[in-house]
């Protein structure tokens, strides 16, 4: 199983919240409303600032906006600009070690585990790869009720 890091969570939750958002949100709003530490949470936002996700604006009215519709960013694309896009397993090569070690010439194709494991990997991202933002969104709406990302971006905004 792949390990994600705790970042990968809060960035998926800020994004779902963002694509609800009508006005720039301030990191600090974000971060209180998820009882996580402003300056871990900023972290991860300049990561998605960095992957394009996300774009910051200054000011007193500043703070984060998705850059596209929530319909184009996918789960993979969070998860790849948090924890990056390495593959979870590297092959090396433990069929050409040891006592009984095959040569470089005879391991033309990977070996069965690479395989396997190179194609759980590829499952893995295109799973992730099908899901955007907005269907998190829609998720929530079904699970937590309609009202739910309204009434965030409304206390994002007014704090009531």
């Amino acid at each position: 199983m792949v390990k994600l890091s705790g970042g990968v969570e809060w960035a998926l939750h800020c994004c779902v919240v963002l694509s609800a958002a009508t006005e720039p949100t301030p990191a600090t709003k974000l971060a209180e409303l998820h009882d996580v530490s402003p300056s871990y949470l900023a972290k991860h936002l300049q990561s998605l600032s960095g992957a394009g996700l996300i774009h910051s604006t200054q000011g007193k009215s500043g703070g984060y906006l998705l850059t596209r519709s929530a319909a184009d960013i996918t789960v993979l694309q969070i998860v790849e600009a948090i924890d990056g896009a390495t593959p979870a397993f590297r092959c090396t090569e433990v069929r050409q070690r040891g006592p009984l070690a095959a040569s470089a010439e005879s391991c033309t194709i990977p070996c069965g585990i690479a395989r396997v494991m190179g194609d759980a990997d590829r499952a893995w991202r295109e799973s992730l790869g099908a899901v955007t933002v907005a269907d998190l969104a829609d998720e929530l709406s079904s699970t937590a009720g309609p009202a739910t990302l309204p009434r965030v971006n409304r206390w994002l905004q007014t704090g009531t």
